[in-house]
């Protein structure tokens, strides 16, 4: 990673550093939208304000996140242009640890960026990638982010959503899926409404809920339920809003 930008890891802002490069090469490469450098931008001033860290409350989300991720009968990961830029072949290695389906789902949704984003995960190890088809809809939503696989987004029963539209969240907490959503701001609507929200950094939360998802694999459908009814939503997003309050950076 160190050559990707010429500095060594060990730099202070090495992985702000890393995210503004990936999120400015998907600019150039047509996955991501000149919108996603506000997004990130915003996200970026979130996790200097949580100290650029994994706190314990989102470490704990991540593990519920595995556990439900195990259980779920059709579980899909939610890919926007923002996460195909920053974390490509981390998605392929949690689809492949969860056996969780991969789904291509945009805002500003055009043909050739649901094409260059597809490519680009399977350029990073991932295997089918869905979204294309858009044969199904999320009720109640009037932009492009409505449109989904009938087979992929409409039918799943736990649905990772990262960098996720608040809307989109509400909606599709209504049609009784559970919602995995990663997001830096624990004030947002998609954190607000999440069954579990992780409220970390997409470069750190994608692989810590791989790294958990093959410590548990081997574990009862009883103990990873267990994990899961242990886990308090709005804990967490007290426990991150706190640490955001009484800014310890160190």
């Amino acid at each position: 990673m160190a050559d990707e930008l010429d500095i060594p890891e060990s730099h202070p802002r090495y992985e702000s550093l890393l995210t503004r490069h990936r999120i400015e090469a998907g600019v150039e490469k047509g996955i991501t939208s000149k919108q996603g450098l506000i997004a990130e931008g915003r996200g970026e001033a979130f996790d200097y304000l949580l100290g650029e860290r994994t706190l314990e409350s989102a470490e704990t989300a991540e593990r519920v996140a595995a556990a439900h991720l195990l259980l779920a009968d059709r579980p899909v990961l939610s890919v926007n242009g923002n996460v195909a830029a920053l974390v490509p072949g981390e998605i392929g290695e949690l689809a492949a640890a969860t056996g969780a389906e991969i789904e291509v789902n945009l805002f500003n949704r055009t043909d050739e960026r649901m094409a260059a984003i597809a490519s680009h995960l399977r350029e990073h190890g991932a295997g089918e990638v869905k979204g294309l088809d858009a044969d199904g809809r999320i009720p109640g939503l009037e932009h492009e982010r409505a449109k989904v696989d009938a087979d992929g987004i409409e039918s799943a029963d736990v649905v990772l959503v990262p960098l996720e539209d608040g809307d989109r969240a509400e909606a599709l907490g209504e049609m009784g899926k559970t919602e995995i959503v990663i997001d830096l701001n624990p004030l947002s609507r998609s954190a607000q409404v999440a069954a579990v929200p992780i409220v970390d950094n997409v470069l750190r939360a994608v692989p810590n809920i791989t790294a958990h998802a093959r410590e548990l694999d081997e574990e009862s459908d009883a103990t990873l339920e267990a994990i899961i009814a242990e886990f308090d939503p709005n804990a967490a997003l007290q426990a991150a809003e706190q640490a955001i309050r009484s800014g310890d950076l160190k």
